[in-house]
């Protein structure tokens, strides 16, 4: 399916790396209102440049357009395409506001068209190979889950140098006004939604820690660099999710159940390690570390345990072109899923109601409000 971007920013590059592992998508082409940047971006890749945004909206050749614009852009780009008949993959979030973002969701119903939204890091070995623990039932029931997504001090780090592949500045003074949790809390949200089913409230605080992040930072109005929110699931489970700018860096992932635990070392990485152990503690410590090894040794090789025999784990075995350290995620494999759904007239997961249902939980714990009901999934 032809697909074209609309952005060409750094996370475009992220999307140019990984296009690679899906050859059933072909680039038609890209556009940003930046020119200098377009064809930094466009000479750097060898792809074509649109002349505008409504020449790219005409061809025909689009199927999918894949909007990589600064959020705030989201809502009237998503917009104008789906009026043009476009498929939409959006990076997170569809819109800044939930009523924006339903409207959207109305939008592409009432046209029979698919808008799905990013993060893909949910569509990953990891995330799958994870699903297929809990589903063994080795951990038992699970009940509680601890999401990190902590960056730590990057406003500290070099950012002025930082470059994408292609040579575009990575947006920080742009992050650091929107927030943490608007640009990172999608990446645990998106895990756990896909793991434990729909969140039926949310109790969130978020706050502004750190007002000076630099140069150039001092005039600004700037967003939440730490949240923290509870989140109740309609299936049981409660999960914690920090997001944050402070922290040691940590995307981990632990859910605990009757039996035993699991830990997703970094929910950033397409192949990350995952540990299980046993619940016990009277089992001596030795017997513990056994568990953890050879769980391991498992996840490696790639085995997963069911019902206490090792069983080969397809998913695992898959070598995909991905970005370097740390941002090890598989970008287009939302857009790839997409397209599948679209030929096979099957509707992707991360997709419409679900979309609008993980975009609500991600503003309501930017703006910290501590009793939210999120849109019906």
């Amino acid at each position: 399916m032809g697909i074209a971007f609309i952005g060409t920013g750094f996370v475009a590059d992220y999307y140019m790396t990984t296009l690679a592992n899906h050859p059933q998508l072909r680039l038609a082409g890209v556009w940003d209102v930046d020119p200098a940047r377009l064809q930094q971006f466009c000479d750097y890749w060898k792809v074509r440049a649109y002349a505008s945004q409504a020449e790219m909206l005409a061809d025909e050749a689009v199927g999918i357009v894949v909007n990589l614009t600064p959020p705030e852009s989201h809502h009237a780009i998503n917009r104008a395409a789906l009026s043009a008949g476009k498929h939409v993959y959006c990076e997170k979030p569809l819109a800044m506001t939930v009523e924006e973002a339903r409207e959207l969701v109305v939008l592409a119903t009432g046209r029979g068209l698919i808008l799905a939204g990013a993060p893909a890091n949910a569509l990953s070995d990891a995330c799958g190979h994870c699903a297929d623990i809990l589903d063994s039932g080795i951990i038992g029931t699970p009940r509680l889950a601890y999401a990190e997504m902590e960056d730590g001090l990057v406003f500290r780090d070099k950012w002025q140098q930082w470059r994408s592949r292609s040579g575009a500045k990575w947006p920080a003074v742009h992050e650091f006004e929107i927030g943490c949790t608007l640009e990172h809390a999608g990446y645990a949200t998106s895990w756990l939604v896909s793991l434990f089913g729909p969140v039926s409230n949310v109790a969130a605080f978020s706050a502004l820690t750190f007002p000076d992040k630099g140069p150039g930072t001092e005039s600004l109005s700037l967003g939440p660099d730490f949240s923290v929110g509870c989140l109740t699931f309609r299936s049981g489970l409660v999960a914690r999710l920090t997001s944050g700018l402070a922290a040691p860096r940590d995307r981990s992932l632990t859910i605990v159940g009757d039996k035993g635990t699991i830990v997703v070392r970094d929910l950033w990485d397409n192949r990350s390690p995952i540990h299980v152990e046993l619940a016990g503690s009277r089992r001596p410590l030795l017997h513990r570390l056994i568990d953890r090894v050879e769980w391991q040794f498992q996840r490696k090789f790639p085995f997963r345990l069911t019902a206490g025999k090792p069983v080969a784990y397809p998913q695992a075995a898959q070598k995909n072109v991905l970005p370097a350290y740390p941002s090890q995620i598989d970008f287009v494999r939302g857009i790839a899923a997409q397209a599948d759904a679209i030929k096979a007239g099957t509707r992707p997961f991360f997709s419409g109601e679900t979309a609008l249902h993980l975009t609500d939980i991600v503003l309501a714990l930017n703006a910290g409000k501590r009793d939210h009901t999120p849109a019906e999934l």
